[in-house]
């Protein structure tokens, strides 16, 4: 969802409707400089850019594992196309989720666009031809031989618009999961150690309410408390289950027991003062900003946060994977994206290539960003290397299990909605299952047909 991630960078709907209009985008593209992933400019002296602009769109902070390799690639690609001008405009990840196909079916599109993977989404796009079929070029530059594996699942997309098969219509370079982050000093002050468990991690909970603490951040009006729910939903399920919820490789039954325990679980937190009761109305970046305060000892959200709260936290802090799951809320990281109507579609694919560089994975790996290759035994950092090594651990073990509002479009409203309803206590977990539900199987009619 990223999905669902906090990127705060941008502008507002009205000042991402003005730089539609204003960006300027030249005619077609010379041939690429750069022929393969890992290499430099070959041959002859470079071609002469001047006077072509070359735009980039994505939601990243400046800050951040991916901000910073992202300024990494632009360097390296001003240098190899000399005299061009790139014009990087920090978008949000709201206003591009609800304004891609607004924003793509204009006059005027980016070159190339980091946008959000999964079949309401990029699957969505890929289906009404808005997108760029990359697959030739994939094979071309050997990007299919470094993004593989699960990581590969969320770049192809069929004529339906479903992941996993038929074109590559996306190219990520990290990946990104969802993980526990706890407050070392908290725990101590408990006598508690990191919960292996289940059982122990409901435990530790009980603890801090005892002692007056509420113990899990959470923020019910954004993505984070549909992401803890699939989290306790991934903790009763299997591989069939998310290929049937993510791929439709089957049906799923919402009133099932693995789909009503965890709402009922989530209500229950709430109840027991695990969760607070105003979570409801509380945004992801509310939910993070208490965390790096200290006022919550635990935190289960996106490894995005991670350099964030490198950055910020003043205590002891560390992260663990939910414990006792086989399965794990996560994917590849977000995708490079080339418009249909893109005017520079060969300068995007060597934009693209440069991410997939070893100078710029070095980058994400060092601060924390989850390339998708590299060694975590040479980052330096423990805290990094650990939370690297944890992602590796998911990958190789096929655990992760993408996100709960991927499947079918405006999914993610629907589930804010539903659970904020649980938080609440306004409705029954069946209610709101039923709801779910029927807005999933009506959603996935629109896809698959039936």
């Amino acid at each position: 969802m990223k999905h669902h991630h906090v990127r705060r960078l941008g502008l507002t709907l009205l000042a991402l409707a003005t730089a539609v209009a204003l960006t300027a985008c030249s005619g077609g593209s010379p041939a690429a400089t750069t022929a393969t992933t890992g290499g430099t400019a070959t041959g002859s002296a470079p071609a002469d850019y001047t006077g072509q602009t070359f735009t980039v769109w994505h939601y990243e902070s400046a800050n951040s594992a991916m901000g910073l390799a992202w300024a990494k690639a632009v360097d390296i690609f001003k240098t190899e196309h000399p005299g061009i001008t790139v014009n990087v405009e920090p978008q949000t990840f709201e206003q591009i989720q609800k304004n891609a196909k607004i924003i793509l079916t204009g006059d005027t599109v980016p070159d190339v666009m980091e946008y959000n993977k999964g079949n309401a989404t990029a699957g969505q796009l890929a289906s009404q031809g808005l997108l760029t079929p990359l697959t030739d070029v994939a094979k071309a530059r050997g990007w299919d031989k470094i993004v593989t594996g699960a990581l590969a699942t969320t770049a192809m997309y069929n004529d339906q618009g479903l992941m996993g098969s038929g074109d590559w219509y996306g190219v990520t370079n990290y990946g990104e999961y969802v993980t526990v982050y706890y407050n070392k000093d908290m725990f101590d002050a408990q006598g508690l150690k990191v919960p292996t468990t289940y059982d122990q991690f409901v435990a530790a909970m009980q603890t801090f309410v005892a002692a007056g603490i509420t113990p899990l951040a959470a923020g019910g009006a954004e993505y984070p408390m549909q992401q803890i729910w699939y989290q306790l939903v991934l903790s009763q399920s299997n591989r069939d289950f998310v290929n049937a919820y993510q791929l439709f490789n089957g049906d799923v039954d919402w009133q099932s027991d693995a789909m009503i325990g965890a709402t009922d679980t989530l209500r229950d937190w709430v109840d027991k003062g695990y969760i607070s009761k105003d979570a409801a109305g509380l945004t992801a970046e509310d939910m993070g900003t208490s965390f790096i305060a200290g006022k919550y000892p635990i935190m289960m959200s996106g490894s995005w946060w991670f350099g964030r709260l490198k950055s910020e936290i003043k205590f002891n802090w560390g992260q663990f994977l939910f414990p006792g799951n086989e399965l794990n809320t996560g994917s590849s990281g977000n995708l490079w994206v080339v418009p249909d109507s893109a005017k520079n579609k060969d300068l995007a694919y060597d934009f693209i290539d440069i991410t997939l560089r070893p100078e710029v994975q070095n980058i994400l790996g060092e601060n924390g960003g989850l390339p998708v290759s590299g060694d975590p035994a040479g980052i330096t950092d423990e805290s990094v290397r650990v939370f690297t090594q944890n992602f590796q651990t998911a990958v190789n073990n096929d655990q992760l299990a993408f996100y709960p509002d991927w499947p079918v479009a405006g999914f993610y409203d629907q589930l804010v909605s539903g659970f904020q309803s649980v938080v609440n206590g306004t409705k029954s977990s069946q209610e709101v299952m039923s709801t779910l539900g029927d807005y999933y199987k009506s959603g996935k009619a629109d896809i698959v047909g039936g």
